[in-house]
């Protein structure tokens, strides 16, 4: 029985179908791995050394793998080496954020071919879609990227989104909150849509300070809380893809009313809106603080990272907001411990470029609160990628579609030159 990626090409033998299918896994495998002899390939395969000659051969010729040369020898004959071609396979990755996007073109090593795009844009913007579309098509001309050889689009963003169709329910507008259909339609490409966390979590994984572990946890700790699990080396997404919603976690009775909707969630007392929230207390009070002085007559301009600058120069009143952040976070994060006992939590995100002036307060809190042989072998580390984890763990993401569903020709459907549609 086919499979939806498989269904325009049922007029195709088995044979010719099993074929296809163990030409798009040389794809992936080379994706992954970088390079890869042909004994290497047949033995990951599990087929024989001259059918996967004969596979590479077609690849090569086609143009989709590249011969690069002969290889190290452990004795005897030197390996002949493939790999995918520098400019053969690109895709577009999106990053949107509560109050803008980034946008990269990425190629099939991993590599940023363009510079991080800006675009101001946000979930419930009505030209979302359009923004994205165009900010791309610049890029992509800019820099010369070749249209057809854009073989996908990814796009991470907050939100209750079901991976499985890229319908994001929290986009207020239901017209919009089928963004997988929206951009496809756009595009005319393979699109992948998921949570912010997840993407976040996806990158840190597979190249960043989650890589090697099998049991992770990687949090997005900005103005909110977004989570991405790994259990046994997998991406737990939940039965609806909405695993992962740390921020709303009730924790205090009766707290601060949350976005969304509720009172006393972790975002309440463990975000940058709690940050944010204790400067104004502190402004209202007279706090004596450097901070409060620098910014005496512009105080809506202060910025989580101002607070994390001004603690990072002595500053106590700043200090003090970093050290309560800390607290509410461990406190949250001893439940997932004792949940799930992962191997390594990865911090990325603004709040954990605090590092110490954070870390030092969540320790304090799991040392409290959690059973010590359950949290002594669980390692917290911070994320030295950033933001750009995100779109590397998007980009990642939707090479694995490409690759999965690939039909081997350059005549890709692609409408960058069209006029927009109505």
């Amino acid at each position: 029985m086919l499979s939806s990626s498989d269904s325009g090409l049922k007029n195709l033998s088995s044979a010719e179908m099993n074929k296809i299918r163990q030409k798009r896994k040389v794809l992936s495998l080379l994706h992954t791995y970088g390079t890869a002899s042909a004994p290497e390939l047949s033995k990951w395969l599990k087929i024989s050394l001259p059918t996967c000659i004969q596979l590479l051969n077609d690849l090569t010729d086609s143009g989709f793998v590249k011969n690069l040369g002969t290889g190290e020898s452990s004795g005897g004959r030197k390996p002949v080496l493939y790999g995918l071609p520098d400019d053969g396979f690109y895709v577009i990755a999106c990053d949107i954020a509560r109050y803008s996007a980034n946008l990269v073109i990425v190629d099939a090593c991993n590599k940023f071919v363009t510079p991080i795009t800006e675009v101001k844009t946000h979930i419930d913007d009505p030209e979302l879609v359009d923004k994205l579309y165009e900010a791309s098509k610049l890029l992509a001309q800019t820099y010369q990227i070749p249209r057809e050889r854009i073989y996908g689009v990814g796009v991470d963003m907050p939100g209750l989104i079901d991976s499985k169709t890229g319908i994001n329910y929290t986009i207020k507008d239901k017209n919009y909150q089928n963004i997988h259909r929206n951009l496809k339609h756009r595009f005319s490409k393979p699109v992948y849509v998921d949570n912010d966390a997840r993407m976040h979590a996806y990158g840190e994984f597979y190249f960043g300070a989650a890589k090697g572990a099998k049991d992770a946890i990687i949090i997005h700790w900005s103005w909110g809380l977004g989570l991405g699990i790994f259990v046994n080396g997998q991406l737990y997404s939940g039965f609806r893809g909405f695993a992962g919603e740390f921020s709303h976690i009730p924790m205090v009775e009766n707290g601060d009313l949350c976005i969304c909707g509720k009172r006393g969630c972790l975002e309440t007392i463990a975000s940058s809106n709690t940050i944010m929230k204790m400067v104004r207390q502190g402004f209202a009070g007279n706090e004596i603080s450097s901070l409060l002085n620098q910014f005496k007559n512009r105080p809506d301009e202060i910025t989580p990272e101002d607070v994390i600058a001004a603690a990072r120069g002595g500053d106590e009143f700043s200090i003090s907001i970093l050290n309560e952040v800390g607290i509410a976070m461990g406190k949250g994060l001893s439940y997932i411990i004792q949940l799930l006992n992962p191997e390594v939590i990865v911090l990325s995100g603004p709040i954990s470029k605090a590092r110490q002036y954070v870390l030092s307060s969540v320790q304090q809190s799991l040392n409290r609160l959690c059973l010590e042989k359950i949290s002594r072998h669980t390692r917290i580390t911070i994320s030295d990628f950033g933001d750009q984890s995100a779109l590397l763990g998007t980009s990642e993401m939707v090479f694995q579609k490409v690759f999965a569903e690939f039909n081997f020709t350059m005549e890709t459907s692609d409408n960058f030159h069209q006029t927009k549609s109505t």
